[in-house]
């Protein structure tokens, strides 16, 4: 599984029975729109410089040969510093913020909350699942699903307990299952540990390369399979996902980011403690981490404890500095102008995250039009790349919403959900 985390937080829908009209622009939180595309943008990323490290689709010995091998470390680590854990750290944070908004909105029309969401998460598993192994092997949307479940479920828990469940979760390190499985000895018996050897990275080379999608397909569950399912990981990932959510909810609940101009100074004061302590703590990790890799150190020696235990901390820590330097912001003049783009993507996050897929398949994989970059690209590039197709999302974002209510597949996921097809094409009389 990637940095890449979850896709989207459930935008705020009326989900009473037989209603299926949009969230009014009055309902919308602004901050929200920007938010997911905040996130939306640094998941891309991250997926983007994962799949071109090591291990996946690419050797070292093809990675250290590229003319671009020396940036591409600087970017790799700069991206990891910054991005990691902490993209996808947002969007977990924002499907639980979404899903109290829906059930706030719900119960006050008396709605079935628990019996429309379940259909609403089924509907997101299936998504998922499809994705995972037939499109992209990092998919997050049948995760989000299951732990979806699990914070449904949780639903009526005090506030307390929401909020220290979920940074208990939160700070929950999600290789611990796969490290459990590795100490009794599972690890050889399941074959996990040779997913990322150089064998079978060129064997999955080799298969794509050749064009042939179901070879490629078959080569890709293998990887799941093993890697995540097999591993522990996924179990982890499960942990992971669920604190943050509880954590988006427990904010929903205290109504910060739907009245953030009330509480605009509170953002500021969080914001002046966590970017800093945030950024700093993450640069540390990653300095212990880079150091013990040069130094080629034991996996349990004390100073990855350490490594581990900061990032831990810093991963949410720069989150949620990212969080209230985007509200501080959005109440600027300057910060509005700057950030607006964001929210067009994220007004149809989930059909612009199943997008980036196509993007890794076409420049990484050599099926149909795919270009078999794979090995000959390194994090530097791929990051250009990334600038790019970003843009051109926000761009084709912003001509989709001027004519249609939903993005594409966030109308198919409606209108399976409720089983009537919404309108989508946007009138005058609703404009």
């Amino acid at each position: 599984m990637s940095d890449g985390g979850g896709p989207i937080a459930l935008q705020a829908a009326e989900v009473a029975a037989g209603d299926v009209g949009p969230v009014g622009i009055a309902e919308r939180v602004a901050e929200l729109d920007v938010l997911r595309g905040v996130a939306l943008f640094g998941v891309f990323l991250m997926n983007m410089i994962g799949l071109c490290s090591a291990g996946i689709m690419s050797t070292d010995a093809q990675l250290f040969a590229l003319p671009t091998a020396a940036l591409d470390r600087v970017v790799t680590e700069i991206g990891f510093w910054l991005f990691s854990d902490k993209a996808n750290s947002l969007f977990a944070f924002l499907f639980g913020m979404g899903f109290y908004l829906q059930m706030q909105r719900a119960e006050a029309r008396g709605a079935d909350f628990a019996r429309i969401y379940k259909r609403r998460l089924t509907v997101l598993l299936l998504f998922g699942l499809f994705h995972l192994y037939f499109i992209w092997t990092w998919d997050v949307l049948h995760l989000y699903a299951m732990a979806g479940f699990a914070l449904l479920a949780l639903r009526r828990v005090d506030t307390r307990t929401l909020l220290i469940g979920g940074i208990l979760l939160t700070l929950f390190d999600w290789r611990i299952p796969q490290e459990l499985l590795e100490s009794a000895g599972l690890a050889e018996w399941h074959g996990f540990s040779s997913t990322y050897s150089e064998a079978a990275v060129l064997a999955r080379q080799q298969v794509s390369a050749a064009g042939d999608y179901f070879g490629t397909v078959r080569a890709m569950a293998s990887y799941t399979l093993l890697d995540y399912v097999l591993s522990g990981s996924l179990a982890g990932w499960f942990v992971y996902a669920l604190g943050r959510f509880m954590l988006g909810a427990w904010v929903g609940r205290n109504g910060w980011l739907q009245h953030a101009q009330r509480h605009l100074p509170g953002f500021r004061r969080v914001m002046f403690i966590a970017l800093p302590a945030g950024l700093l703590l993450a640069g540390f990790a990653r300095i212990v981490e880079f150091g013990q890799r040069d130094a080629q150190l034991s996996p349990w020696d004390h100073w990855e404890i350490v490594e581990r235990a900061v990032h831990a901390v810093s991963a949410p820590l720069l989150a949620t500095g990212y969080v209230c330097a985007v509200v501080v912001a959005l109440h600027t003049h300057r910060g509005r102008k700057l950030l607006a783009p964001f929210a067009y993507a994220g007004r149809m996050a989930l059909s612009n995250y199943v997008a980036q897929s196509f993007v890794y398949a076409l420049l990484l994989f050599g099926i149909g039009p795919g270009l078999a970059l794979a090995g000959k690209i390194g994090s530097s590039v791929a990051t250009l790349i990334v600038i790019v197709a970003y843009a051109a999302q926000v761009v084709l974002s912003r001509w989709w919403l001027a004519r249609f209510r939903f993005g594409p597949l966030e109308w198919a996921w409606r209108g399976l959900t409720y089983g009537a097809w919404p309108r989508l094409r946007i009138s005058p009389a609703l404009s």
